[in-house]
């Protein structure tokens, strides 16, 4: 099969950066399992010795890079809304919650099944992870998790991120809490703020830390970092809202229904979690073979003429995602 995939940022990123992970990881997965993938984007992208071909554009802009497609491809894949004039077909994936009154494509694929619900679809595919990048030893999989060191990763400055009540329960509960994704600028012996990380240093706070705190307070598509904290073995407490539910089991971590549940789960944690399962819980269900394979078939099916939403998506709701939920 011969798939276009195009993004604006170059591919792979070294740092931070969630959808463009899963973009690179996606298109090596194809390239692996034998396909054809071009990928359109910026010039500074080393894609080539994974077996991508490289289409060389800067200009994000579609009436130029219109003449880099392929003639003969089979199937173009965007992550963004938008629909391509042409006889290629197009497949969207929405790593984002869209706006009151957006009206998404036709073909899109959404991240989780609650996100798909929100927008009045059925169809999605679970983000996911190549764990090759998330190497943990047997040491650090036999290691107790002793329940200390708590590690917030996400937009700090984002307030549906809730990284005000994080702190608030690691204060409270006297435990220390890693923020990374941004700055904290109170002042508190337990607070520990990193900026915005990625790489190496994201690793190491990962294998460092006892639990991730995702206590969101918007109807979050996915959360990737769900997923990061879980392939080093770590257990996550969430909220009950977006994906958290579907991603979150009783083995894998906590649901805190309100801050003081998160104060209370943080301040004592009577389940003993073991690291070995909740890893292996991380590749049985987001590996980024598992997204591709799937992923194939949705491919199949367009080609073939079918349309995955035969009804109108749009936001669920009437003001936007990003309005405070209750916590």
């Amino acid at each position: 099969m011969k798939i276009v995939i195009q993004h604006h940022i170059p591919l792979p990123v070294h740092g931070y950066g969630g959808t463009e992970r899963i973009v690179f990881w996606h298109m090596k997965e194809l390239a692996r399992l034998g396909h054809q993938v071009y990928f359109i984007g910026p010039s500074k992208s080393d894609v080539e010795k994974y077996g991508i071909i490289h289409l060389k554009d800067d200009t994000n802009n579609y009436d130029v890079w219109k003449n880099l497609i392929p003639t003969d491809a089979d199937i173009i894949h965007l992550n963004y809304n938008a629909k391509l004039p042409g006889k290629i077909p197009t497949i969207n994936t929405v790593h984002g919650n869209g706006q009151p009154g957006e009206i998404l494509k036709e073909n899109s694929v959404f991240v989780s099944k609650a996100h798909a619900h929100l927008h009045g679809s059925q169809v999605y595919i679970h983000n996911a992870l190549d764990f090759s990048e998330y190497p943990i030893s047997e040491e650090l999989l036999n290691q107790k998790l002793h329940w200390n060191n708590f590690l917030f990763l996400a937009k700090a400055s984002w307030k549906v991120k809730n990284l005000k009540h994080c702190v608030e329960a690691c204060r409270k509960a006297k435990k220390h809490l890693h923020v990374a994704g941004g700055r904290w600028w109170g002042l508190s012996r337990f607070i520990h703020s990193y900026g915005i990380i990625g790489g190496e240093k994201k690793l190491e706070l990962l294998k460092l830390s006892d639990a991730l705190l995702f206590p969101v307070r918007w109807p979050e598509p996915f959360g990737i970092a769900v997923v990061e904290a879980m392939a080093y073995g770590l257990p996550v407490i969430g909220s009950p809202y977006g994906s958290l539910p579907e991603l979150i089991s009783s083995d894998v971590g906590f649901i805190a229904n309100n801050r003081e549940h998160l104060i209370e789960l943080v301040k004592s944690n009577s389940k003993t979690f073991d690291r070995k399962t909740i890893r292996a819980y991380a590749e049985k269900n987001f590996s980024i073979n598992q997204y591709t394979l799937r992923y194939l078939e949705l491919y199949e099916k367009i080609i073939k003429g079918e349309v995955l939403n035969p009804i109108s998506l749009t936001l669920n709701r009437s003001e936007k995602a990003e309005t405070l939920l209750p916590f």
